[in-house]
């Protein structure tokens, strides 16, 4: 412990044993233990994930030890991560194992409701939401700075047990940045964060919108004359009303025929055995 109750760095690999411990204890004792796995440079990938990370960087009052936790989440010191409702609880690998909350305001439901009125003119149809798939338009709406989903720093409580004096430690940092890359796996997450429930997009857009998309065009409709040229064979012609009846009974007389032409040509005698008979 140094003068000013700092404790002595210890390296990354020292790190990573002390926590592969740690976590070790807390399986056996059947601890979900779900660490942020950051692979190469970019903290997060997707659309989520970055639009996360992105509104953390507006945070100007904490824009001196968001460095520090970007760094802490790259080399794997975020062991551990859980999102619940309004809630994060995670540990973080320093000189020991530090333990994390950090407390979500609820999204306050005149903001939830102007979200969900908004996205809803922005669907395109309500397949392509029930399926998950969401307009460029809405993923916007939903990340749009103060008015969305993502919290302000005025929304946000937390806390760290590691003897850093600062309001926001590095260790939160990390964490805070660990939640971009939870998101790139787990976009629903969000939602779940700042308890509100993704079915009232549907509802609301179900109200107003088409069950699917309109048909294809008039003009993109390939013509039979036009298939018949490309693969060189000729097209069978919708049949008239009643040409199905008068096929079918036409089909049942030829069949007839046939079989009574099989049956009288097996009655008829071999050449040598008529032969025979007339020699007696």
């Amino acid at each position: 412990m140094s003068y000013y109750g700092w404790k002595p760095y210890v390296p990354i690999a020292a790190r990573r044993r002390q926590a592969a411990r740690e976590l070790a204890k807390l399986a056996k004792k059947g601890h979900p233990v779900s660490p942020v796995v950051i692979d190469g440079r970019a903290i997060a990938k997707t659309f989520w994930g970055k639009a996360w990370c992105d509104n953390l960087d507006r945070y100007s009052d904490y824009s001196n030890r968001l460095p520090r936790g970007r760094a802490y989440v790259r080399n794997g010191s975020v062991v551990d991560l859980q999102i619940a409702p309004g809630a994060v609880t995670a540990m973080v690998s320093g000189s020991e194992i530090y333990r994390i909350q950090v407390k979500v305001a609820e999204v306050s439901k005149g903001c939830w409701s102007a979200v969900c009125k908004d996205c809803a003119g922005a669907i395109d149809s309500l397949v392509e939401l029930l399926q998950g798939r969401l307009s460029e338009g809405v993923m916007a709406r939903i990340c749009r700075e103060k008015t969305g989903l993502f919290p302000s720093p005025a929304e946000i409580i937390f806390t760290c047990n590691c003897p850093d004096w600062a309001s926001m430690c590095k260790h939160v940092a990390a964490v805070l940045y660990g939640i971009g890359a939870r998101l790139d796996e787990k976009p629903d997450l969000l939602f779940a964060l700042r308890n509100v429930d993704a079915q009232d997009l549907i509802a609301r857009a179900g109200k107003s919108l088409p069950r699917t998309r309109k048909g294809p065009a008039a003009e993109k409709v390939l013509d039979a004359s036009d298939l018949s040229e490309m693969f060189g064979i000729e097209m069978a012609q919708a049949a008239e009303p009643g040409a199905t009846a008068r096929g079918a009974a036409s089909r049942k007389r030829a069949a007839s025929a046939a079989q009574s032409s099989k049956l009288s040509k097996s009655t008829k005698l071999p050449k040598s055995s008529r032969k025979g008979r007339t020699k007696r």
